[in-house]
């Protein structure tokens, strides 16, 4: 079997963050005087801070207004997440088959650098990856900007590449890019994420003869 390029999304897929990162919106946004619903949060997860700030102001914000905002709440993320982080099931085991495959993997995440380069480290698993591609420069998913750019830094086509994703928004993106999507229901049901390929309740779930199966058919 010819090589094909992994492109993980991050939080929700290689790890529980929900909490997290709920959490410290919430925090921040309560000092602004917004009550941040879960729901609310719910459905824009995946997406990048420049998009999601002024739905939850519900007004345009200023450049530097989003990046102040931002900054606090990556830093008291990071904060929150050091030590208290694992690998969601079946992570580590498809990381290490898909690398066994020589299949080139890489992170590509509406997160910010220092956010996954923190929880690439939390975890241990940065051996795996040929590259770490943030989307906060770029447009945010459901563009396929982010997976586009980790296919070209993993040195295949979009069309030969895998998104492995969690949130409507990235399986949206993986479809724009003409890219093959797996989606894992750690965030929304399955219902939510019709647009991938394959669904699954989650990775520990998923058999080798399963993937490969839907990967050469």
């Amino acid at each position: 079997m010819s090589a094909w390029g992994v492109l993980w999304d991050m939080d929700g897929v290689l790890v529980d963050t929900g909490a997290l990162h709920f959490q410290t919106w919430k925090s921040i946004l309560a000092e602004r005087g917004i009550d941040l619903t879960y729901e609310l949060f719910r459905n824009t997860f995946g997406m990048i801070n420049a998009e999601i700030l002024p739905m939850w102001f519900g007004r345009s914000l200023q450049e530097s207004e989003i990046e102040q905002i931002s900054a606090a709440k990556e830093a008291q993320f990071r904060s929150a997440a050091r030590g208290h982080v694992q690998a969601l099931p079946g992570v580590r085991f498809w990381l290490d088959r898909f690398q066994k495959q020589g299949f080139p993997q890489a992170i590509a995440s509406s997160a910010t650098v220092e956010n996954i380069e923190l929880l690439v480290d939390e975890l241990g698993i940065r051996q795996y990856f040929q590259a770490l591609v943030p989307g906060t420069t770029l447009p945010g998913k459901p563009d396929p900007a982010v997976f586009v750019e980790a296919a070209r830094r993993v040195g295949l086509p979009p069309e030969r590449c895998i998104v492995i994703e969690d949130s409507v928004a990235g399986v949206e993106a993986a479809a724009r890019g003409g890219m093959k999507c797996l989606a894992v229901t750690n965030t929304y049901p399955a219902s939510a994420l019709s647009g991938a390929g394959l669904i699954v309740q989650g990775l520990d779930s998923l058999s080798p003869d399963q993937f490969f199966f839907w990967l050469d058919g």
